[in-house]
């Protein structure tokens, strides 16, 4: 049986973002699907929730901005990544899912070879993703290139610094997008 996705976005993502909790709305509170962001839903979440909140958003499109647009169009949908972020990030067909769930990797192996190789997951915080291991929510192998960055090339997962500008800083943006484009070579 397959785990059900929580979270915002489109059910047809490329690249999904977990991180461990849903804004702290009562919306949110009964949330069990993955649904897309409708009506400026983000802007809503921000002023609810606070600056906390807008950083995750602000750094998401940031980072879709900076992945390698040999294997990633999300840059050439808007001028810019505010443009992006406030008319496409994770509404339907946008390609792109933030996720209050673990991941979900009970892909059949027919269904792997072209569906999972399509997919990006980018698991925000390193806390986040050992808490996932130790609770037995995430089956995988990480290798920890440093304290902030991992990688499971065969089920195409990164852990990264939480989406945070200190945290997340264009630097390590930067390498965030080359750990990606190993990723995809390796395919």
């Amino acid at each position: 049986m397959s785990k059900q996705l929580i979270g915002l976005g489109d059910e047809q993502f490329n690249v999904a973002v977990y991180v461990a909790k849903a804004p702290p709305m009562p919306y949110f509170e009964t949330l069990n699907s993955l649904e897309p962001v409708i009506n400026e839903q983000i802007n809503t979440i921000n002023q609810h929730c606070g600056n906390g909140w807008r950083k995750v958003f602000n750094v998401y499109a940031k980072v879709l901005f900076a992945l390698p647009s040999e294997h990633y169009s999300f840059a050439k949908q808007a001028p810019t990544w505010q443009q992006y972020r406030d008319e496409f990030l994770l509404q339907k067909n946008s390609k792109t899912a933030l996720l209050f769930s673990a991941p979900n990797l009970t892909i059949t192996s027919a269904d792997k070879a072209s569906s999972n190789k399509n997919q990006l997951h980018i698991i925000a915080g390193r806390t986040h993703a050992k808490n996932l291991l130790q609770h037995g929510k995430l089956q995988t192998q990480f290798d920890w290139l440093d304290d902030e960055f991992a990688i499971d090339a065969i089920n195409n997962i990164i852990v990264c610094p939480y989406f945070d500008y200190r945290q997340l800083s264009n630097i390590k943006i930067a390498r965030l997008s080359e750990l990606v484009a190993q990723l995809k070579s390796s395919l």
